[in-house]
């Protein structure tokens, strides 16, 4: 693996609110909507998380209309895999029935 990605990823884990989101990542794809409820932080500080953890490759976002949805990549490094493995699921990362984009498509 090459350094400035272990670095990155190294950096990107190093936080409680960004294990916190990994943890809800783990049941599957959640709503950035649903982030903001579960931290209890802004959206620009869950965006400004997610950002992180994106750019190291730990997850991957898709839009459903004008929300994104974020997720664990699949295909992990090894020493990412291994730090996955420590964080317990969180629940209650998932939407609603009031969350305003369901029924939505691209």
């Amino acid at each position: 693996m090459e350094n400035t990605r272990l670095e990155k990823q190294l950096k990107a884990t190093a936080d409680l609110n960004r294990i916190k989101l990994l943890a809800c990542m783990k049941n599957g794809e959640v709503c950035v909507c649903d982030f903001v409820d579960v931290l209890g932080i802004s959206q620009p500080a869950v965006s400004q998380h997610l950002r992180k953890l994106k750019e190291a490759g730990i997850i991957t976002e898709r839009k459903v209309g004008t929300w994104k949805h974020y997720r664990l990549v699949e295909d992990q490094t090894p020493l990412m895999k291994g730090i996955l493995e420590q964080i317990e699921p969180l629940t209650g990362c998932n939407c609603g029935s009031d969350c305003t984009h369901i029924g939505e498509e691209n």
